[in-house]
This record gives C-alpha cells, sequence and structure tokens, in this order.
C-alpha cells in the first residue's frame, strides 16, 4: 500500500485502516451477512457517513485494498524499466499478488467471498475495473504497439491468471503455466521483425 506522505493524508488512511479492519474482524467473528454497516461503524468508533467517506459499499469492505492493486498492476506497466519485456514485468506483479492474498490468514477470507454471491459478484466487477485500467495502461505505452483488442485480452488473461493461480494447490506452479500462454499469445500478436 502506498504510504501517504502528508499529515491529513496519514489520518485519513490509519482512519480508513481502523474500519476496514474492525469490518473484518467482525465479518469473519459473525458472519459477512450478519454483520450490518452500523456494526461495523460502531466497532471502528466512526459515523456511518465517515465509514461511507472512505467505502463506497459494505462489499468494499472485504476488498480494501481494491484500489492498490489495481494501482500495482498498471505501474507494473508504466514503471517497468526501459526496455523491459511487458509478460515478465505483469507477472512479478501477479504473483506478489498471488503471494499476499494466499498467505496464512488469507483462507477465510477467501471462504466468506466465496460463500456470498454478493462478494463473488463484487469481486468479478473488481476483476474487470482492474483488467480495463491495465489494459488502458498497456495501450498508452509508447513502446507497444498492439492494438486496443490485444491490451484488453493480455490484460484479461494477467487478471484472470491471479484468480486462477490463486485457486490452485500450487499457484506459483499455475501461474508459470499460465504465464507461458500469456507470452505466447503476447508473441503472436507482436510486428514482425524487419531483416
Amino acid at each position: 500500500m502506498t504510504v501517504p506522505t502528508g499529515r491529513r493524508e496519514r489520518k485519513k488512511a490509519a482512519t480508513r485502516q481502523k474500519i476496514a479492519d474492525a469490518a473484518l474482524r467482525l465479518f469473519l467473528e459473525r458472519g459477512y451477512d450478519a454483520v450490518g454497516i452500523r456494526d461495523v461503524a460502531a466497532e471502528a468508533d466512526v459515523a456511518v457517513t465517515t465509514l461511507f467517506a472512505h467505502f463506497a459499499s459494505k462489499e468494499a469492505l472485504v476488498f480494501e485494498q481494491d484500489r492498490d492493486f489495481e494501482h500495482r498492476l498498471t505501474r507494473a506497466v508504466t514503471d517497468r524499466a526501459p526496455h523491459e519485456p511487458l509478460v515478465p514485468a505483469l507477472r512479478r506483479e501477479v504473483l506478489a499478488l498471488v503471494r499476499h492474498c494466499t498467505a496464512d490468514g488469507a483462507a477465510p477470507i477467501r471462504r466468506m467471498v466465496d460463500g456470498s454471491p454478493a462478494l463473488r459478484e463484487y469481486e468479478e466487477s473488481m476483476r474487470l475495473r482492474h483488467a480495463e485500467s491495465l489494459a488502458a495502461a498497456i495501450a498508452a505505452d509508447p513502446g507497444l504497439t498492439q492494438g486496443t483488442t490485444v491490451c484488453r485480452t493480455i490484460a484479461r488473461f494477467a487478471v484472470d491468471a491471479y484468480s486462477l493461480a490463486r485457486e490452485a494447490p500450487d499457484p506459483e506452479a499455475a501461474l508459470d503455466e499460465i504465464f507461458r500462454m500469456i507470452e505466447a499469445a503476447w508473441e503472436v500478436t507482436r510486428p514482425p521483425r524487419c531483416g
């Protein structure tokens, strides 16, 4: 997560984290459907309006790192070293996200998401948004010449790789296998080399 620099930003980030931590604790203790927004606000000792200033919905409380993940994916494209190939940069970032989401302690959260239609739907819309942001970053890269459809396809593949690998018995091996296919698909779209 990006560390806020100013005092006001640090205070806002701390309040946001306090709300997210209270929500997750309540959701895991009582069950997602049994906890209301007012319960979370009371547990975090904030007003409901303050909660909604930080989170647009109850579902967003579970995915509090959503924007950070999205930014990390786009930065894998925009912040990569000059002449660094795109696919390895994406693989490296997706691997970091998979490791985060399969770390010790993540299983109860995954079970909660899997058990809630509202959370699964929210997660799907989040993945589509991440893929569109990633596609825009790829399309905007002046060193890449692929068209919009190719950029959107590779972005979808990368975001789906995260989901598929996270669910595999061996996430890193699954990611290696998936990214070999993504690399092959990306290579097919590259313009022919002269000479």
